[in-house]
């Protein structure tokens, strides 16, 4: 490890011991939960286990796990214990799916190759578009996603890298960024907008298909605890996805 790096590590732990000790809890338990060592569904320890492991009392815990429930990564369920929540697909009217399940469901053939990878500040207009601050650290990314050799569709996505810092890491060159934040990544609120565009000549060469062809455009945003956790626009050609809703009747 270079000095810097080192003198930035014992800076950051500086960081993490001046803070009260429920949001050291707090922030020990939420990394254990997006590094994904805590997978959704994953027990965490029971309240008096760590009372015991920081030397605490049952209302520090108390509001460490309460926060981490108001924020949707754990859910408490009374006699239980708490546990990592799951993605809550079934909140939304369109299920948030996963390209590479349904290519493959399909009994198609699915690869994908990531053709951009940058990390940077958000600007002005990103931020806008996010509804974050300027100069919040995101990731961006673009996939183009294969089925049976025939491009399927155009992803761009943008990541809140300080809901999700640990998404810096990993090597999404070798697996879906939406497939991993389905996998690791609780959320409790996402929009989905639904429209349809001609593809110009840029679109048409990624998608390989004639310039002018009629594209589905699925754009979706997903937050936790009203911070954006990520934004989403992908492209499909018209001919090749379907969007398919089933829902009963209010019973209000």
């Amino acid at each position: 490890m270079s000095q810097g790096a080192a003198a930035e590590g014992t800076a950051s732990g500086r960081d993490r011991l001046s803070l009260p000790l429920h949001q050291r809890i707090r922030a020990d338990i939420e990394a254990r939960i997006l590094s994904g060592t805590w997978p959704p569904g994953y027990r965490i320890p029971f309240e008096h286990e760590l009372m015991a492991e920081y030397g605490c009392a049952r209302m520090t815990v108390n509001k460490a796990l309460s926060a981490l429930a108001e924020a949707g990564l754990i859910e408490r369920r009374r006699r239980a214990g708490s546990f990592v929540s799951r993605p809550r697909v079934q909140s939304a009217v369109l299920e948030i799916h996963d390209i590479q399940a349904e290519i493959q469901q399909r009994g198609q053939d699915y690869r994908f190759e990531l053709t951009q990878r940058l990390s940077h500040p958000a600007g002005p207009a990103e931020a806008t578009l996010l509804g974050i601050a300027p100069g919040t650290a995101l990731l961006t990314l673009t996939c183009r996603h294969f089925a049976n050799g025939r491009p399927f569709a155009i992803e761009d996505r943008h990541i809140n890298l300080t809901q999700v810092p640990e998404a810096e890491t990993i090597d999404f060159a070798v697996e879906p960024p939406g497939t991993w934040l389905l996998h690791h990544v609780p959320w409790n609120e996402a929009e989905h907008r639904i429209s349809a565009i001609n593809a110009d000549a840029a679109l048409a060469g990624d998608l390989d298909i004639d310039s002018g062809t009629a594209c589905l455009v699925v754009t979706r945003q997903t937050w936790r605890g009203g911070e954006t956790i990520t934004r989403v626009v992908t492209r499909f050609p018209g001919d090749l996805y379907d969007l398919v809703a089933r829902f009963v009747p209010s019973s209000n």
